[in-house]
């Protein structure tokens, strides 16, 4: 309830003091439980003379210090100053305090956890302050007041504020206010830091002709230096959280110490800074004309001694680049951005309107910093040394971003390439955060105009020669590493961009780009990424958009491999003897191949187990002696060692590599002069690396095939796609849609080579070696169960080298089919050679999508193409005897039916002769398709027999014969094993094509006869 004052003349009556405080001690001590000391000194408070009846009361029971004055805290108002009640606690508690000064500071911690009567804890403060004896350093006011307004706890932030907003309310503060007594000491302590000779006449008093050197302005002491820090930190909370209304004195004093030329000390510097924000934030303290010149002046003097204020402290983030920064937002009308420096500075959140810093944005823009002031300014602003996260602060790089971003520099003029330059080659990690925004609006400030009406208005890029020094290594950085990073960043970024623009600018050359080791980066930055920050993302999303072929998921399986834990595992066997061999040991184990191969295999296997980056010396010797491995007699062992460390290579430098090994393998022609090729010549002109020395196609030397399709699949097709970019209208352009099929018609042409590769030489025919023996050979192993001379021959076919390459050959060609299947098509209807359908039909699983263009292969009207078409689907039908494969074929012998009645003599020879045997395969696959066959078997004869009726050899005993043979095929089924029918020698003395076709009807029927008889 309301509180209220009891009278009585036992405690008012000076005569009973005495003895009203004995009995009251004696009753309280004999009697605890029924006179408990909390609720006698409750009672106490209402009474007069009871502030000093408590203290008598706590001194006879000193125990009870503690647990009374937590009581009377608790049962406190929240706001003491506010009632009669709360001033008597006050005092009461105050009183107990000066009894027992040790446990003050306690107290004062009770009233904050309890966040009850604020005046008490400030009041108990002023106490202690004035008996504290060191006057340079923070006072305990000042700690303790900013401690409760800058906390991390709301809750006692609103509670003191809340208590200085209602002090100000009252009409009228006196001297007995506590919170009077508050801003009266702080105002002492401001102006006993305040340099002596100071006042604002000194400015116009001051001569102009001064040196400038001499300053009439006396310098803030440098042991006050921290504690003017601490009270501007406190006014700002004051004014800016508890909502502190300065008085005419208060912000005169507060003015004339913000105004103040500290030394050139990290302190001095960071007063600097704290004095500029709070300007800004409170630009109130500036109210008459003498006072917004003296702020001129030292804004003026903040820009002439800020390079001697960086170089004296040892600072790097001196108050000249907030200073630059700020005149930069305002320049842009960035008032937010301003808001958020001044907050972030002062260490609080404070709410500034906008429209109070349109004085400020006046002066900045119109009288100290004009935009053209602060681009030539920024250029001249030393780098910041070692940049990285660990420095904090505003920084020049800061300002660099602002200007950029506004264009500034390419409006007035200014070269700011130089200055990025250096920064970049003054770089450490971790990363910097503003590091990676820099080179991305530098970059766009190199290909994008300042405006439509000047395009040549940009930055000048970094020159190929300061890349190619930083790469050498002659640029005397301290984190070379890391600048390699940013670096390669620098120039994918900028590649990206270029190739995103319709008008290209001139482009960093190829010769460049070969030089630098992007993978060995990218794989150096992925071990790195806690301190490179988001470097190694940006890196990575730069890589595939430039060099998609260098981001196949495929080869990171692989790499996985080889850098994983079995890898770190391995290197854990490392032995000195590894690291003891150096390229020319390797070199000389090379020559003596020939002669001796114990010394290289020693040598490399020791080699496996170095990291990819410790292999990169060897390189050069591992690829030029690779011709030499492809000679006979040559271990397997060896030639697989080469394989891994090759692809161990491939995954740092996978370029470079590629290059070296086309051009150690290239084939040696007398007379020949071998070219030495690039990587642009490969980019160019893909199919270089698949002619190479024919004796690669049959070694697994290393593999050769792998590189292959990393260089012409997925570079050619995916670089080609990044080109195929609609214009206007959603069309397609003639040039974009012609180097589109030009990429398709690569992958085609790679295709057909690596199917010519599948065929047998010269010399593997000799030995009786071809692909379709070997497919026979597969099933005789199968389904043969007794060991026997033909079993071994195909055992030994099995795994001679042609067979392994076609195996690897099927396989990518299988993935190429599933990535893209009109590749596929186009292969198809190009057409290869027949000898090879059996293999890819049964090799390449994903063979059966050409069941959906056979049709329209069929339709073409060359007839190379018909025939390919028959005998592909002949092969489909015995390895997917699928619905739609008997509907492909029934169309198929439709056509042939068709055609037969419009093909002349010669092209009927010509198309009948090589697709007779597949109606064997349709009627294997699909016995429904047995009439329908030997009906137009029997055609085909009579065509034949008609044509020949006028001359003197007639076959009419063969129509006849396949006639019998429709009616009766059981009576036909031994003629299989006529010799004279396998071999086809009855009655071949004829030249004439239709007789020949009628003996290939005959042997067709038969065979399908006896085929369907048996059982097959």
């Amino acid at each position: 309830g309301e509180f209220f004052f009891k009278s009585s003349e036992l405690f008012e009556s000076p005569v009973y003091l005495e003895e009203a405080a004995d009995v009251l001690c004696i009753l309280q001590a004999e009697l605890p439980s029924l006179l408990p000391i909390v609720d006698v000194a409750e009672a106490l408070l209402h009474v007069r003379n009871g502030a000093w009846f408590l203290c008598l009361l706590v001194a006879n029971v000193p125990d009870s210090f503690n647990e009374v004055c937590r009581g009377l805290i608790k049962n406190g108002e929240r706001q003491d100053e506010e009632s009669l009640g709360g001033r008597r606690r006050t005092d009461a508690l105050r009183f107990l305090c000066k009894m027992n000064p040790s446990q003050a500071l306690k107290v004062r911690g009770m009233v904050v956890e309890e966040c009850h009567l604020p005046g008490l804890g400030v009041a108990l403060t002023l106490d202690h302050t004035k008996n504290e004896a060191c006057e340079d350093g923070v006072s305990d006011l000042v700690c303790f007041v900013s401690g409760l307004l800058l906390g991390t706890n709301a809750k006692v932030r609103t509670w003191f504020g809340t208590f200085i907003r209602n002090g100000q309310q009252r009409k009228r503060e006196t001297s007995s206010s506590v919170l009077w007594q508050m801003r009266r000491q702080l105002l002492l302590e401001l102006m006993g830091i305040l340099p002596t000779v100071r006042s604002t006449r000194i400015v116009e008093e001051a001569d102009v002709d001064m040196e400038p050197n001499v300053s009439v302005y006396s310098g803030l002491k440098e042991e006050h230096v921290v504690k003017a820090s601490a009270l501007l930190r406190l006014y700002c909370a004051l004014m800016g959280i508890a909502g502190l209304k300065p008085t005419e004195e208060e912000a005169e004093q507060l003015l004339q110490l913000m105004t103040s030329r500290p030394p050139a000390t990290p302190a001095g510097v960071r007063f600097v800074s704290l004095s500029f924000c709070m300007l800004l934030a409170f630009s109130t303290l500036v109210s008459t004309p003498e006072q917004e010149q003296l702020m001129v002046v030292w804004l003026s003097w903040m820009i002439k001694e800020e390079a001697y204020f960086e170089s004296t402290s040892g600072v790097s983030a001196s108050f000249g680049e907030m200073l630059l920064l700020v005149a930069m937002y305002f320049h842009s009308n960035q008032l937010s951005a301003i808001i958020d420096l001044v907050c972030s500075t002062l260490g609080m959140k404070i709410v500034i309107k906008p429209s109070s810093l349109s004085r400020m944005k006046t002066i900045f823009t119109q009288e100290i910093f004009t935009e053209q002031v602060v681009t030539a300014h920024a250029v001249r602003v030393p780098v910041t040394s070692n940049l990285s996260a660990n420095i904090t602060g505003f920084l020049p790089i800061h300002c660099i971003y602002q200007l950029l971003r506004s264009r500034s520099f390419t409006k007035h003029k200014v070269s700011i390439k130089d200055w990025i330059y250096r920064q970049l080659c003054e770089t450490s990690t971790p990363l910097h955060p503003q590091l990676l925004p820099l080179i991305d609006v530098y970059i766009n400030s190199i290909l994008t105009p300042a405006s439509k009406s000047n395009p040549e208005a940009t930055n000048q890029p970094v020159t190929e020669q300061e890349i190619l020094n930083i790469f050498q290594g002659v640029t005397g950085v301290k984190s070379l590493r890391f600048l390699l990073f940013l670096d390669i960043l620098f120039i994918l970024h900028f590649l990206s961009l270029i190739a995103a623009m319709q008008r290209k600018p001139k482009s960093y050359s190829s010769s460049l780009m070969d030089q630098i080791p992007i993978k060995f980066l990218i794989r150096q930055a992925q071990g790195l990424q806690q301190e490179l920050g988001g470097l190694h993302s940006a890196l990575l999303r730069l890589l595939a958009t430039n060099y998609p072929h260098l981001c196949i998921v495929d080869d990171w399986i692989c790499e996985e491999e080889i850098t994983g834990t079995d890898a770190l595992l391995r290197r854990m066997l490392l032995t000195n003897n590894a690291k003891n061999h150096s390229p020319k040991q390797l070199q000389e184990a090379f020559s003596a191949v020939p002669v001796n191969h114990t010394q290289v295999m020693q040598i490399i296997e020791h080699l496996t187990l170095l990291s990819a980056s410790e292999l990169i010396p060897y390189a050069e010797v591992l690829t030029s002696n690779m011709s030499q491995l492809l000679n006979s007699g040559v271990p397997r062992r060896i030639l697989q060692t080469v394989n891994k460390l090759w692809m161990v290579l491939n995954t740092v430098m996978p370029r470079r590599l590629w290059v070296m090994t086309v051009n150690a393998l290239q084939p040696s022609i007398k007379f020949v002069r071998q070219q030495k090729y690039t990587q642009n010549d490969l980019m160019i002109d893909p199919l270089i690396v698949l002619r190479c020395d024919q004796r690669v196609h049959r070694y697994m030397l290393f593999d050769f095939r792998k590189m292959s399709f990393l260089v012409l699949v997925p570079s050619v097709v995916v670089l080609s796609l990044s080109q195929f970019r609609p214009v206007k209208n959603n069309t397609v352009s003639a040039l974009t849609l012609k180097r589109f099929l030009k990429n398709w018609l690569l992958d085609s042409a790679a295709v057909q080579i690596l199917l010519e590769i599948c065929l047998p030489t010269e010399e593997e025919k000799a030995n009786g070696v071809n692909p379709d023996s070997l497919l026979r050979n597969v099933q005789s192993v199968i389904t043969t169960n007794t060991p026997n001379k033909g079993m071994e021959e195909g055992e030994d076919n099995l795994l001679c080298n042609l067979r392994e390459v076609q195996c690897l050959i099927c396989c990518l060609l299988h993935q190429m089919y599933i990535a893209d299947p009109n590749i596929a098509k186009l292969v198809h209807f190009q057409g290869y050679p027949c000898e090879l359908l059996p293999l890819t039909v049964a090799g390449i699983p994903s063979m059966h999508i050409c069941l959906d263009f056979i049709p329209e292969l069929i339709a073409q009207p060359e007839l190379e193409k018909q025939i390919f078409a028959i005998q592909l689907l002949s092969h489909l039908c015995i390895q997917y005897a699928l619905p739609k494969s008997l509907s492909v074929a029934r169309l198929a012998v439709n056509v042939m039916g068709t055609l037969l009645t419009v093909l002349t003599q010669a092209k009927r020879y010509a198309f009948f002769m090589p697709t007779l045997p597949s109606l064997v395969s349709f009627c294997r696959a699909f016995p429904p398709l047995y009439e329908d066959i030997m009906s137009l078997l029997i055609q085909i004869g009579q065509v034949c027999a008609s044509d020949v009726a006028t001359q003197t050899r007639d076959i009419d005993p063969i129509i006849t014969r396949l006639q019998q043979i429709k009616e009766k095929p059981s009576g036909w089924s031994q003629l299989c094993k006529d010799s004279s029918y396998k071999n086809g020698s009855r009655d071949t003395g004829s030249m004439d094509p239709d007789v020949q076709l009628c003996h290939c009807i005959e042997r067709t029927v038969i065979e399908i006869i006896n085929m369907s008889v048996s059982g097959i």
